[in-house]
């Protein structure tokens, strides 16, 4: 009897110091650096930037009006004048400058399109050169029917309801179905605003440079 209540005394305490050991272990896999996992983490915990992080609103887009400043030559031995440089970025991306021509601005942030610009002139064709890179009005526009048609001010990210929202909403006339949104780069977008509406059609982006057109119903 004594041997079979040590047996015992000792199974209980195994499975007490395997249940401590599951316990630590579960205390343990909790503080694993997420690093060493191989599935990727929530996009909040990665630190990567996503395409709807704001840094990307400060990058500039086709359609987006760039002006470029020079200081720093000698008045009579520049081709770049006085006056600012002021140029809508065309369709493949670029502006066209002063015996540099063609250069991209898209997708590139005013610093890094400066630091581009004077690369690009210095030592080459000047020896000192200061150049300033800024945006001019970011505009999208509305057209046909809605209550307040026209140029709309670009702040920030925004989709094709939330632009005819911006422009005063549909009038009674407007044909919800054939929304009409042109890129500055051309392409065209035929949106149904009553799907979107009810989630059966996705709500396309819109971007500076980009028109936006509501038609007409017929009856």
């Amino acid at each position: 009897m004594k041997l079979n209540f040590a047996r015992f005394g000792l199974g209980l305490l195994a499975v007490g110091c395997v249940g401590a050991g599951l316990a630590l272990a579960g205390c343990a896999s909790s503080a694993i650096d997420p690093t060493f996992f191989d599935s990727p983490m929530p996009p909040g915990l990665t630190g990567t930037a996503s395409a709807s992080n704001p840094a990307d609103a400060a990058r500039f887009h086709v359609g987006d009006t760039v002006i470029v400043t020079f200081s720093g030559t000698p008045p009579d031995d520049s081709d770049l004048g006085n006056t600012p440089h002021q140029e809508p970025i065309k369709e493949d991306g670029t502006i066209t400058l002063p015996d540099i021509g063609k250069v991209v601005a898209a997708n590139k942030t005013a610093g890094d399109l400066q630091n581009d610009i004077h690369d690009l002139y210095v030592p080459k064709y000047y020896t000192h050169l200061t150049v300033t890179v800024n945006i001019g009005d970011r505009v999208y526009y509305v057209s046909g029917e809605v209550k307040q048609p026209g140029r709309q001010l670009y702040v920030g990210q925004t989709t094709v309801t939330r632009a005819i929202t911006s422009a005063g909403d549909f009038t009674d006339f407007a044909k919800h179905s054939n929304v009409l949104l042109t890129r500055a780069t051309g392409q065209r977008i035929t949106v149904n605003v009553d799907r979107v509406l009810r989630g059966k059609e996705t709500d396309p982006p819109v971007y500076p440079g980009d028109t936006i057109h509501v038609y007409r119903r017929i009856w």
